[in-house]
């Protein structure tokens, strides 16, 4: 049962450690782009990367609803909620692992947004279906932001 409230889609954002500093600017812009596509966005995250968003938008102008990263997961997995779009933020093992159990416990649209110095290598990692976006982004967002772009041209369209 993906969470769709009053006919509008929701997605859920996935961001992991913060380490990589393009990982706030996309989220934020990936959160704007959805909103203006009607579709819900939910950030779950781990406290630091929920701190860096309530900071970088303290009116909560993008930011909506937020989430631990693990309390959203454990709604999935106990049926209690689910998405129709996924997005995960990856830039290191762990969020190949974390878009790996999305891939698993969601029926939502899974997308892999690798980025940083080895998200190439990472990419390769990924054996599971989702679609992968690349680049090689950790100060200059505008990689990442262009793969991003033309995902986003039709993803919505789908599922």
């Amino acid at each position: 049962m993906t969470e769709t409230i009053n006919g509008e889609k929701t997605a859920l954002i996935l961001l992991g450690c913060p380490q990589v500093p393009v990982q706030t600017s996309m989220a934020l812009y990936l959160i704007h782009g959805l909103k203006q596509r009607g579709i819900r966005p939910v950030v779950a995250g781990t406290a630091a990367a929920r701190k860096l968003m309530e900071v970088a938008d303290p009116d909560r102008y993008y930011l909506g609803e937020m989430t631990d990263i693990d309390a959203a997961i454990d709604e999935i997995t106990g049926k209690a909620r689910d998405f129709d779009l996924c997005f995960v933020f990856i830039h290191n093992d762990s969020g190949v692992a974390y878009a790996g159990t999305m891939a698993y416990i969601s029926r939502a649209r899974l997308y892999a947004l690798l980025f940083g110095e080895h998200a190439e290598e990472l990419a390769g990692e990924i054996e599971f279906p989702c679609e992968v976006i690349a680049a090689k982004a950790v100060h200059n967002p505008m990689p990442l932001k262009r793969r991003l772009d033309e995902v986003m041209q039709w993803a919505v369209l789908k599922r």
